[in-house]
Order: structure tokens, then C-alpha cells, then sequence
């Protein structure tokens, strides 16, 4: 197996016999990546990792093909976070902050009054579905449970580690009982899932901590998913953005800078459009549409 492969993957488990599912995941190269483009100071990092582990987490409960975004928006410090997760394994982040984000503070410090939405966009239909929680004064793993509990009416325990480069995630389920099932089984599990550290999370391989925690128990384990750095940014999705300002605001930056520069926010790509290229944008099949957002 590749380096990569066993650094940033997901282990899906279940308790034989019980109603109670999990998911273990470490992202190592994924998080090294967002950090190196995003610059991020160390409070702004540990959120990032956090929120990278939990939309992995989230992502592989899908049942369908789709597209996830955990969204953590607030009018403090951490202003906001968002993260993209795709059930075929593709990762991006971004954030923005006002100052300083205290490292390690309560959410209620950093993302004050702050809420939590969860999108889930399936590639085979045209709606979307979302979730939307207060903050609170916890944690993200705390503000997931709640997620959970609110809009899928499903017990869920969620740690959340991020140290560095380095991020990581538990996740425990109740699913609907069956007659016969072991009834004890989701009060022993998250009684034993709670001793885990987070170092723990951090460094031991999954199939070591899993039997560190739940060496008394039966666990079935499934094929691991494998998670990597996805960017899917593009010159046409840019230049669709830039036609939706119209063309008056397109002229008047090239008038004032020059040429028009977006800077992709999650992966810091840099799409310039000098004069021919906005000339060719704007004299596109495309923008001349009659439903296109063009300005006349």
C-alpha cells in the first residue's frame, strides 16, 4: 500500500451483534497541503484540522455519490471556516479570521454566536439538503453531535484531534436496534471510545487503536477509503464567476489594475485576465446569452 494511502484514510468499522458503527480516520498529507497553501496561523490550524477530520467523518456516512461542505460561521475571531468533502475522496479548505483565534479556546471564543451548517449536494439530483446548529459554547466535535441528533435523530459520539500537519477523527453511532442486539453495547462503546487520548488519535495506526479501545469487543472492519488534497478550481469556473459581476465591474478593474486577478481560496491558485483575455470573455458565446448575468 502507498505511503499516502496509510496516512490519510478512513477505517469503517461495526460492532457485530450491536447496533453501533465507526469510523477512524488520519489525515496527514491532505492537512499538509492546506496548511502550505492557506499560511494559517496555529489557532486558525487546529480548526482546520478539526474541521478537515469531521467533514471526512461526515462524508463517509453518505449512502450516495455526493458532495459535503461543513460551513462554521460566526461574527468573532473565526469569521469563517469551510470545508469541502466528496464521497470519492477529494478534500479542500479554507478560512478566514479578524485577528487573533486563541488556540485552543471554546468555540463561544473563538466563532462567538457562531452556527454550524451542513450541506450535502448527491450528484445524481438536483436538490441539496442542510443542516443548520448553534455553535454553542463547546467544540466542533460537541456542535456535530448536536448536528446529528437534530436533523438525523441518530446518538452520535465525535473526537476531534489536530495537532500541526497533522488531524484525526472518532466517530461512534447508535443505528436503529434489532430484536436480540446487544442493548449495553453503545453505553460500553462510548464509555471505552472516551479513554482515547489525543495524541492517541494522532499517532497510532487505526488498526492498533481500535484494539486498544475495543480489545473486549467484536468488530467487523470494511475496506478503508483513501483521502487526498482536491482543488477543483478552473479557468472556466472563473470565468463564469467573473461574468456573474457583469461587465461593468469586469472593465473597471481592468481599467484600475491593469488586467483582473482571482485567487482561488482554497488552493491559492493565481487566474490573471489581461485585456485580450477579458475581451475574449466578454464577447464569449456565453456571455452574449440571453440568460447569461451579464451586465448591458
Amino acid at each position: 500500500m502507498a505511503e499516502k494511502d496509510e496516512s490519510d484514510q478512513l477505517q469503517r468499522f461495526i460492532f457485530d451483534q450491536a447496533d453501533v458503527r465507526g469510523q477512524f480516520v488520519q489525515l496527514r498529507e491532505t492537512t499538509q497541503e492546506v496548511m502550505h497553501r492557506g499560511g494559517y496561523p496555529p489557532g486558525v490550524q487546529r480548526l482546520i484540522g478539526e474541521g478537515l477530520a469531521a467533514a471526512t467523518l461526515l462524508a463517509a456516512t453518505l449512502k450516495y455519490p455526493s458532495a459535503l461542505t461543513l460551513q462554521l460561521q460566526s461574527n468573532g475571531p473565526m469569521a469563517l471556516l469551510l470545508i469541502q468533502a466528496r464521497s470519492d475522496g477529494g478534500l479542500r479548505a479554507m478560512a478566514r479570521f479578524n485577528g487573533e483565534v486563541p488556540d485552543g479556546a471554546p468555540l463561544s471564543v473563538q466563532a462567538p454566536e457562531g452556527t454550524l451548517a451542513i450541506t450535502i449536494e448527491p450528484d445524481a439530483e438536483p436538490d441539496r439538503y442542510q443542516g443548520i446548529v448553534d455553535v454553542g459554547g463547546g467544540t466542533l466535535a460537541q456542535a456535530l453531535e448536536r448536528y446529528f441528533l437534530e436533523s438525523e435523530q441518530l446518538l452520535t459520539r465525535v473526537w476531534l484531534a489536530a495537532e500541526g500537519d497533522a488531524a484525526a477523527g472518532l466517530l461512534l453511532q447508535r443505528l436503529p436496534g434489532q430484536p436480540g442486539h446487544d442493548e449495553d453495547a453503545w453505553d460500553r462503546a462510548g464509555h471505552l471510545a472516551a479513554t482515547v487520548q489525543p495524541e492517541e488519535l494522532l499517532q497510532l495506526p487505526p488498526l492498533t487503536l481500535l484494539q486498544r479501545l475495543f480489545h473486549e469487543e467484536t468488530i467487523r472492519l470494511f475496506d478503508p477509503l483513501s483521502y487526498r488534497f482536491q482543488c477543483r478550481c478552473s479557468e472556466e469556473r472563473v470565468a463564469a464567476m467573473l461574468l456573474s459581476l457583469g461587465e461593468e465591474e469586469i472593465r473597471e478593474t481592468l481599467a484600475e489594475e491593469g488586467q483582473v486577478e482571482v485567487r482561488c481560496e482554497f488552493c491559492n491558485a493565481l487566474y490573471p485576465f489581461d485585456e485580450v483575455d477579458v475581451e475574449a470573455l466578454l464577447t464569449s458565446p456565453i456571455a452574449r446569452a440571453p440568460d447569461s448575468q451579464r451586465s448591458h
